[in-house]
């Protein structure tokens, strides 16, 4: 069973229902019992970091997934839930991320005929061996939507990348914790092949 973290942002369904198309059994909640039992969590979302953040402290959540991290579940974030899991971003001066992974989450540079928000499908460049990735070749096409993109301290902890008006840090592992900053939920067969990899850890 996946547990996904209700914290009032965005996009909760659609993860919710690419899950329960692979079979899994899913909850959506803030129960934090419900959290720490669980055999996964995943953390999505869009919107603005600095709201993110403050929602996750309003419902005492820090302190919840810090626990289940430190348990060893598997833990997926998934777009802003990528970025939450770093120590700031330059979207919310002065917020401090959950601190679970060294990184900043920086602003995509302006770059003549390239529009922001980034939306759309980007090919990434996978490092062999990557769990998330399994029977995923490098080349295939994922879908993003966002305007600050993740730049990650340790790039051994990288595990796929792609180009937009920058070098997106796209994907990470570390331990028991994974992220994207793609969409897997909305990017077909690939994206699906990615979830069934975190629901078989």
């Amino acid at each position: 069973m996946t547990t996904i973290i209700d914290y009032d942002a965005g996009n909760l369904r659609s993860v919710e229902k690419a899950l329960q198309a692979l079979g899994d059994t899913v909850a959506i909640t803030r129960d934090k019992k419900e959290i720490l039992g669980a055999e996964r969590v995943i953390l999505p979302g869009v919107g603005s970091f600095g709201d993110a953040m403050e929602r996750l402290h309003q419902y005492g959540l820090v302190e919840v997934i810090h626990e289940v991290i430190k348990k060893g579940t598997p833990f997926l974030g998934i777009c802003l839930g990528l970025q939450l899991l770093f120590e700031h971003s330059d979207e919310s001066q002065g917020v401090k991320g959950l601190g679970v992974l060294k990184g900043e989450i920086l602003r995509l540079p302006d770059k003549k005929g390239m529009k922001i928000p980034h939306m759309g499908w980007n090919s990434l460049r996978i490092r062999p061996g990557m769990r998330l990735f399994t029977g995923i070749e490098s080349g295939e096409y994922v879908y993003f939507v966002h305007s600050y993109y993740l730049q990650a301290a340790e790039e051994t902890q990288v595990a796929a990348s792609t180009e937009y008006t920058a070098h997106i840090h796209a994907a990470v592992e570390s331990g028991n914790v994974f992220a994207c900053q793609f969409h897997p939920e909305k990017s077909g067969s690939t994206g699906l092949t990615i979830l069934k990899n975190f629901i078989r850890l």
